[in-house]
């Protein structure tokens, strides 16, 4: 009986998560550069994991239902890592088209950029020999592109040619130019 419920409350959790996916898109990603289908996202790890977390933590959190503290605790933690995930992986993304870019990210408000905003670069090469490329924009804010990101390369090198377009510059002006090492754009130093 317990492994029934277990499935139906997993089926319930994926069902709901499926439904808020497809509603999230059709309420918040209205905008040009979300039909342009060009889009910077983070693994689909992010999403599933969280999503397997918060069924796992639920199923977790109803068998501590009998007292067990220790099991209630620990569901809670997995329910609220997973849905952190999730809404990880919702809220960001860097959708763009040929003109501009739209960027999406938790906590901020989405705004859309032209590439002539782009001002610079910072290359960061992590563990694992994950690469980072943290984007500084005109008004001061930054983002970061890893390089597991679907869709990362594409986007640096489209925003590096509409970046050349949008500026007036030409690609023999642009020593720095080098994605073969990761460089797209000016370095910025601090």
């Amino acid at each position: 009986m317990e492994f029934v419920a277990l499935l139906i409350v997993a089926a319930l959790v994926f069902g709901v998560c499926f439904l808020a996916d497809k509603g999230f898109k059709k309420l918040f990603r209205s905008q040009e550069q979300h039909a342009s289908g060009k889009a910077v996202r983070l693994s689909k790890r992010y999403g599933t994991m969280g999503l397997l977390l918060t069924a796992f933590g639920t199923a977790v959190l109803f068998a501590g239902l009998d007292g067990n503290l220790l099991l209630l605790v620990c569901g809670m933690i997995m329910i609220v890592v997973g849905l952190g995930l999730i809404v990880y992986y919702m809220t960001f993304g860097v959708f763009y088209n040929d003109d501009s870019f739209l960027l999406m990210t938790f906590g901020k408000p989405s705004k859309t950029y032209a590439y002539r905003d782009i001002q610079g670069q910072k290359l960061y090469i992590t563990t694992g020999n994950v690469i980072l490329v943290e984007l500084y924009l005109s008004d001061g804010r930054t983002f970061q592109l890893q390089s597991a990101m679907e869709g990362a390369f594409d986007f640096l090198d489209k925003a590096f040619f509409a970046w050349l377009e949008q500026t007036g510059r030409t690609l023999e002006e642009c020593s720095f130019h080098d994605p073969k090492n990761s460089c797209w754009f000016p370095s910025v130093e601090e």
